[in-house]
């Protein structure tokens, strides 16, 4: 016979038995809970998302730039859901504006892309928005704008499918993403580090800029700065639909 600590007793066994039977239960609970989580997460959520930024010294909310988003929810064939960029979009100490809405905008692009990662995200901005949303994507901050900041990650960055700028304070000529009449710079020119990450986005990207604009091309005509969505309205939709798939 066997020695009695080689073969576990009876009650032992039963004993085991229950454990492993417990764990096991524990197993399924745990991923029965994970995909009850996983499917409520993504109940909620659109086929797209619109994130707006809007100019300075606009009121709060979409601001000129929610014409462009209304058009492109009225003319998609699929669930679209909308948001704003909370920040002050202010022209008093607009480093700081800036720099808010930066932070701002990459804290609710990661929330959103976690609440919903199988999401196309879709960045829209005017004038300071239009800074705020393109930093976000290369990096911001610099020179006169204070400490330089990094480009949102690539985990998050590759969630966005659509990126539609106008009068962008940062622009400089001749950029792959760059569409409009500008032969010049803006009043506030990204570095050449800026552009290089934000090139890698050049096929999602549409940053309109036209001849005269006060801030992205130091011109002296404000009425084309402030008329973009009356100019490019139609073209900017065409091109977030086509990203977007319709």
């Amino acid at each position: 016979m066997s020695p009695a600590h080689s073969r576990p007793s009876r009650r032992k066994s039963l004993g085991l038995l229950a454990v492993a039977a417990a764990s096991g239960l524990a197993t399924v609970a745990i991923v029965a809970s994970n995909q009850a989580s996983a499917t409520a997460r993504g109940a909620d959520c659109a086929d797209v998302h619109v994130i707006t930024a809007r100019g300075s010294t606009e009121a709060p909310g979409e601001g000129s730039t929610g014409a462009l988003v209304t058009q492109i929810v009225n003319t998609s064939d699929q669930t679209l859901s909308r948001a704003a960029v909370d920040y002050p979009a202010t022209l008093t100490n607009y480093a700081n504006s800036s720099a808010q809405g930066v932070s701002a905008l990459t804290t609710q692009l990661t929330n959103q892309v976690r609440e919903c990662p199988d999401q196309k995200i879709v960045l829209a901005g005017f004038s300071q928005g239009a800074h705020v949303v393109l930093d976000v994507l290369g990096g911001g901050g610099g020179g006169v704008l204070g400490t330089a900041t990094p480009p949102i990650s690539s985990s998050i960055a590759r969630h966005v499918t659509a990126v539609t700028t106008f009068g962008d304070p940062r622009h400089v000529v001749d950029q792959p993403f760059e569409v409009g009449t500008s032969t010049r710079d803006g009043l506030f020119p990204r570095s050449a580090d800026q552009l290089r990450t934000l090139a890698g986005f050049a096929d999602r990207i549409q940053a309109f800029c036209d001849s005269g604009d006060t801030f992205c091309d130091r011109g002296l005509n404000i009425a084309v700065h402030s008329t973009y969505l009356r100019r490019r309205q139609d073209d900017a939709a065409t091109f977030v639909l086509d990203k977007i798939g319709g």
